[in-house]
């Protein structure tokens, strides 16, 4: 069984910054990707951002230059710096996780339960 502990989110002002932080535990041998996604309320839940094992990085075109995900592999961690926060980045943000559990079996998505983000005046 694998664990996603996600922490970081809360109430923001517009411009302001917020760090989000995911753990991963338990039965996983491997990580390959790790990624945030989010979903704001009636709409469908969407990449933020992806960073592999070598450390190659992908955004969504709404979050480039104001959003940085990084990853610390020896504590199975990925974060995601937020700065220069809008209204429309309220959402849940979800942690997810691509890995295999053994040495040689396939590759599993794990999700985190999600962190609810708002930024408002």
């Amino acid at each position: 069984q694998v664990q996603l502990v996600e922490s970081g989110g809360g109430l923001v002002q517009p411009g302001g910054s917020l760090r989000l932080s995911c753990a991963a535990s338990g039965k996983i041998f491997s990580i390959s990707a790790m990624g945030w996604y989010r979903q704001a309320p009636g709409k469908q839940r969407e990449l933020v951002a992806v960073i592999t094992g070598g450390g190659s990085t992908n955004y969504a075109d709404s979050v480039k230059g104001r959003l940085t995900i990084s990853r610390d592999n020896a504590k199975n961690t990925v974060y995601l710096q937020m700065n220069n926060l809008k209204p429309e980045d309220t959402a849940v943000y979800y942690c997810n996780v691509v890995g295999a559990p053994n040495y040689g079996s396939p590759s599993y998505n794990y999700w985190g339960q999600g962190t609810q983000v708002t930024v408002s005046s």
